[in-house]
């Protein structure tokens, strides 16, 4: 089976991985995938994808599996238990983890497949949901390279484009970097927004201003339109799961004694949209954050 026309498995299908299975689909691959989300897993039959009974099913089928997971837990679930991966993994078969997880998490995986002679390769995705929905995200690509280079016609199926980072690893640590970024570019562009409302400024058009200047930012680009409409329930990147990348950029700088300020103050107003019950919302919710240390509502 070739990666560029044949089946690939899909294990995840939530905000990115569902997103994933359709542009591949659309690309004419065949899907395979598996959440334990069933109404999930009926979306992407309806859209001529199938499902898997099990991680380790869609292993079975494919050539290529991709992993989008939210957490630790359900990660190590899927690789190594009851029905994971690892009961499929077999010489030749790639696996792509798009996630953002911790380091020594991904490289025990990779220990765990190798030792069954699968390859993992660590290829996070550096973009929101809804920069995926338009293929307008960039995969940090790491590992090894023989892998990599069978499997890029199909990251290619997805992204705008697929940076070569080395060694497996690096991915996942320029994703960290890309992250601290992302979370102070939120905050900043919340705060500015603000400024901008208590200056009165009409924020839709003061955004439009921003944008076209020196001043813009993707965040800005992404997350201002929601920020002017005070509207976050359709989330791209909940604050819930975004808590998670922020304690790991956290232990990240920590461990490498690397100071990070501005990072840690932008890390506090997202911990305060949790703590205010936006949990469940975009992480644009920063911006009612700030308005309501400001006085407003």
């Amino acid at each position: 089976m070739s990666a560029r026309s044949g089946e690939v498995g899909i294990i995840g299908l939530g905000t990115m991985g569902g997103q994933i299975a359709a542009h591949l689909l659309a690309a004419g691959y065949q899907v395979t995938g598996r959440d334990v989300a069933a109404d999930r897993a009926d979306a992407l039959a309806a859209l001529g994808g199938i499902r898997a009974t099990s991680a380790a099913d869609a292993a079975a089928r494919a050539e290529v599996v991709i992993v989008s997971l939210p957490s630790v837990r359900a990660f190590t679930d899927v690789v190594r238990g009851p029905g994971g991966i690892a009961e499929a993994a077999r010489p030749g078969l790639v696996v792509i983890e798009a996630s953002t997880l911790p380091l020594d998490v991904k490289q025990e995986a990779r220990q765990v497949l190798a030792d069954r002679g699968a390859v993992l390769l660590d290829c996070p995705i550096s973009g929101t949901g809804a920069q995926l929905r338009t293929k307008d995200v960039v995969v940090y690509a790491s590992g090894d390279p023989a892998a990599l280079d069978r499997v890029a016609p199909v990251l290619a199926g997805f992204s705008r484009d697929v940076i070569g980072i080395g060694a497996f690893g690096n991915g996942t640590r320029l994703k960290l970097v890309a992250n601290l970024l992302v979370a102070i570019h939120n905050v900043a562009a919340a705060e500015a927004l603000l400024l901008a409302e208590r200056a009165g400024l009409d924020p839709h058009a003061a955004l439009a201003a921003l944008t076209a200047g020196a001043g813009t930012s993707r965040m800005l680009e992404v997350r201002g339109p929601l920020m002017a409409e005070g509207s976050y329930g359709a989330a791209s990147m909940a604050v819930r799961t975004f808590q998670k990348d922020l304690d790991i950029i956290s232990g990240f700088a920590r461990d490498l004694g690397c100071p990070a300020p501005v990072f840690g103050a932008a890390a506090q107003v997202h911990l305060a949209a949790l703590a205010q019950g936006h949990g469940d919302d975009d992480t644009a919710s920063v911006f009612a954050v700030l308005r309501r240390l400001a006085g407003g509502t």
